[in-house]
């Protein structure tokens, strides 16, 4: 479902000091909530955590018993075969789990839908929070705990997004049990929907992207394009064709 309302959160300095209240960007936050999007991204997100390294061992696999422990007839006890049968104490084990991948994919655009729905449900709570940006010269536990404080998150799971890459900010809250940074464009539904209270960078609602946050490959001077290689070839081969037409008939006269 979807209504037409605009949300708006409240808005707060790096230093924890409120500001106006800020609208959130409709494009995003438009009311969406789908359920079972939100469901299958979840489940599939925990079951990709999973190593699925389980493994026993059956009859074929345990050591010794190759040989039958008493003869067939005669002795007045059950035929068997081998002590490592699995009705034996040591013996194998009938089907136990192997080693497998729980992996489980979802198309792109319901994990953007999911994930859509998630930030929707939140903001429908009043639980999103607008700080201006995360000024941090150098990891300190100690400030990240106060502003979390402050923007009423004391005793909350707290999701922090940052615009871009911060590694100051992630050292900040990397102590903080109920604590989680993470970069804006690597959140998933799970992490929405785990906290109770997600701080947001402004420029990362905004589109901008800090200096930190900026590929490298932007800076680097593009490369020529491939007609002039193939021009250069071209020409070489002509001049070499034009040679050869000159020689010939030199050749000729000498004869």
């Amino acid at each position: 479902m979807a209504d037409t309302e605009t949300y708006q959160a409240p808005a707060f300095t790096a230093k924890g000091t409120s500001r106006d209240k800020v609208a959130l960007p409709t494009t995003l936050f438009d009311g969406t909530v789908h359920m079972p999007a939100m469901h299958q991204a979840v489940k599939a997100f925990l079951a990709n955590q999973r190593q699925g390294t389980a493994q026993t061992k059956t009859r074929g696999v345990v050591a010794g018993g190759n040989q039958k422990p008493w003869k067939q007839k005669g002795t007045g006890r059950a035929r068997q075969g081998s002590i490592r049968s699995p009705n034996w104490v040591g013996g194998g084990t009938i089907f136990g789990p192997i080693p497998r991948s729980y992996a489980q994919y979802v198309p792109r655009q319901v994990r953007a839908l999911a994930r859509k729905s998630a930030l929707n449900a939140r903001a429908r709570e009043n639980a999103i929070i607008v700080i201006d940006a995360f000024d941090f010269d150098a990891p300190k536990t100690k400030v990240m705990q106060a502003l979390v404080e402050r923007v009423g998150g004391g005793e909350k799971k707290v999701l922090v997004l940052t615009n871009g890459a911060k590694p100051n900010v992630y050292l900040s809250g990397r102590n903080m049990p109920n604590v989680h940074v993470l970069p804006y464009s690597d959140v998933s539904t799970y992490h929405v929907l785990w906290s109770d209270l997600v701080m947001i960078e402004q420029g990362a609602l905004s589109g901008t992207v800090t200096e930190d946050s900026a590929p490298e490959t932007e800076a680097k001077p593009k490369k020529k394009p491939a007609r002039t290689a193939t021009k250069a070839k071209a020409a070489s081969k002509a001049a070499n064709a034009g040679k050869k037409r000159t020689t010939t008939p030199s050749k000729k006269k000498g004869k």
